[in-house]
């Protein structure tokens, strides 16, 4: 039985199926896309953590525009 490819072995014969002039933006797209997601799980963990911390607390949507409105002039 044949081994399993890595994902990274997959992508690099996929880029290799692609004319040569979209290998380089395709590769930027997926490095773009791969900054993303890791500022995203940043941005997750820190409000877990804020979570955990207690930094949280419940809010009333029909109260903070009650709240945010100004008064008639």
């Amino acid at each position: 039985m044949a081994a399993m490819k890595t994902t990274t072995e997959r992508a690099a014969e996929a880029l290799n199926l692609l004319p040569e002039p979209l290998r380089e933006p395709m590769v930027a797209y997926i490095l773009e896309q791969a900054e993303k997601y890791r500022v995203l799980k940043r941005m997750i963990d820190e409000g877990i953590a804020d979570v955990d911390a207690g930094n949280v607390t419940d809010w009333n949507f029909e109260e903070f525009l009650r709240e945010a409105r100004l008064p008639s002039e």
